[in-house]
């Protein structure tokens, strides 16, 4: 467990890239190309985290605010971070992928400016959004660092986005924000997750002899936000089932590329809140020991539910899951997650370029698989409720 905050697929130990501010772009309006239109800007809408041990309990109360949780709960969370230093991976990995998207619009000729706002930690996504209007910029497309769909990977993003248009509306500031569809079904973003997972399980076999059982692993949330996750006119537990489908289709093409039964079953991470709530189960090192009791001996473990190895991979696998490997003898391999894998990277540019066609009006071609229907662009009413207060959202129908 690592936040008292569901933040199902945010945001990896540090890339390797040296960490640089994205080139915003904002001196000259002439300059600004129009590839994107009518969007001006492109923004990077992340959860954020501390970079140093005096942000960790200022940046856990932001994200637990008006959820009455004390500080001495916040304290035993708090350690997580301390292990590390009290700096999260998330913001350097977020630089990394300003960086590769920069390099991937330039490689296309799109000059669009590229900025980046954080909803618990600088930059804040309010001053971010302030300061693209004080540049003249007004109509920006945000792009999460979230793939799947319920309230906190999805709406909360919408409310954030809202609550800061409505601060600076008292401000006279005017901008209008759309954002990409969720794209866990995207083949930028389950594609990849495929390809490694193969990779991994490839390794193993050639070093073992043995096909290993993968494990894909995702934030746990709780059942109830499971149960109201997608549009209100559906059945809910679009969360469970988007994360269902991309670990049997991870299996099947793993399998279908390896020439032998690959196995994969889902298991998630991160749980919190008190012991009564249910939360999505099975645990992943509950799942780890039942594995072990049947005989399995080598497993890989693919956080598919995250975009890049943040706070819930470094503690919750790479560290709290290994314990639990090693005290097992489970021979355990952990997957990258996509983080700034460039086939990644296209497909977020692939997905803005989508988006601004889609607002012109032109007839779009929007790839998804596994299951051929993506996620709209705009929501529609009902989806993914706050089960604890009703807010303004944006970027939907409601």
């Amino acid at each position: 467990m690592t936040t008292p905050a569901a933040e199902p697929t945010e945001p990896t130990e540090p890339t390797g890239v040296e960490p640089q501010e994205p080139q915003t772009e904002l001196e000259t309006p002439e300059s600004r190309g129009e590839e994107l239109a009518p969007y001006d800007a492109v923004v990077l809408v992340s959860f954020g985290g501390p970079e140093g041990p005096d942000e960790v309990m200022p940046f856990l109360r932001r994200v637990t605010a008006g959820r009455g949780i004390p500080d001495e709960r916040l304290a035993d969370v708090a350690e997580h971070y301390h292990h590390f230093g009290g700096r999260s991976p998330i913001n350097d990995q977020n630089r990394a992928l300003l960086k590769a998207m920069r390099e991937e619009l330039d490689r296309r000729g799109i000059s669009t400016p590229l900025l980046w706002g954080n909803r618990n930690s600088e930059p804040f996504l309010t001053d971010t959004l302030r300061e693209a209007h004080q540049g003249g910029l007004t109509n920006v497309v945000a792009v999460t660092t979230s793939a799947y769909s319920c309230y906190s990977s999805c709406r909360q993003y919408r409310e954030d986005l809202a609550a800061a248009l409505e601060e600076l509306a008292f401000e006279d500031v005017s901008l209008n924000v759309h954002k990409i569809r969720q794209y866990w079904n995207h083949p930028g973003f389950a594609a990849v997750n495929t390809r490694l997972v193969t990779e991994a399980a490839r390794e193993v076999k050639e070093r073992t002899g043995v096909m290993p059982r993968v494990v894909c692993v995702t934030h746990s949330i709780p059942d109830a936000m499971d149960d109201t996750s997608g549009p209100g006119d559906e059945d809910g537990n679009l969360y469970s089932a988007q994360h269902k489908a991309l670990t049997v289709a991870i299996a099947d093409e793993a399998s279908a590329t390896l020439g032998e039964t690959v196995t994969a079953e889902l298991a998630y991470c991160s749980r919190s809140g008190p012991p009564s709530q249910p939360w999505l189960e099975p645990d992943v090192n509950d799942h780890l020991r039942e594995l072990h009791s049947q005989g399995v001996q080598h497993v890989v473990v693919a956080p598919i539910g995250f975009v890049s190895d943040h706070m819930e991979v470094v503690f919750d696998l790479d560290t709290e899951a290994r314990e639990t490997a090693d005290e097992l003898g489970l021979d355990m391999v952990r997957v990258p997650t996509v983080g700034i894998d460039p086939e990644f990277v296209s497909g977020l540019i692939d997905l803005t370029v989508e988006r601004s066609a889609e607002a012109r009006g032109q007839d779009v071609v929007k790839p998804a698989w596994p299951i051929s229907e993506p996620r709209p662009s705009t929501c529609r009413p009902g989806c993914c409720p706050n089960l604890r207060a009703a807010k303004p959202a944006c970027c939907g129908m409601d």
